[in-house]
C-alpha cells in the first residue's frame, strides 16, 4: 500500500472514531502528495464539515468537482 493510501486509511479510521481534527491532518498530508485526487478533497471536506467548518468544507467539495467535474461522490 502506498503512502497516500496509508494516510487515507488512518484518516478514515480516525473519522470513524469521531476524531475529526486528527483525521483532517492525515487528509491534508495526503493532499500534499497529490492535489489532483477528488477523493482526497472529499475526505478533507467531510472532516471539515464534521468540525463545523462549513465554508472551508464547501471549498474542498468545489475543488473536488474542479478536479473531476463528473465526481458523483462530491458531497
Amino acid at each position: 500500500m502506498g503512502e497516500i493510501e496509508e494516510l487515507v486509511k488512518k484518516g478514515q479510521s480516525l473519522m470513524d472514531g469521531g476524531q475529526f481534527a486528527d483525521a483532517l491532518g492525515f487528509f491534508e498530508q495526503a493532499l500534499l502528495l497529490n492535489q489532483n485526487d477528488p477523493d482526497l478533497w472529499n475526505n478533507k471536506g467531510i472532516a471539515l464539515r464534521s468540525l463545523g467548518r462549513y465554508e472551508e468544507s464547501m471549498e474542498c467539495f468545489n475543488k473536488s468537482l474542479e478536479v473531476e467535474p463528473r465526481d458523483k461522490f462530491a458531497s
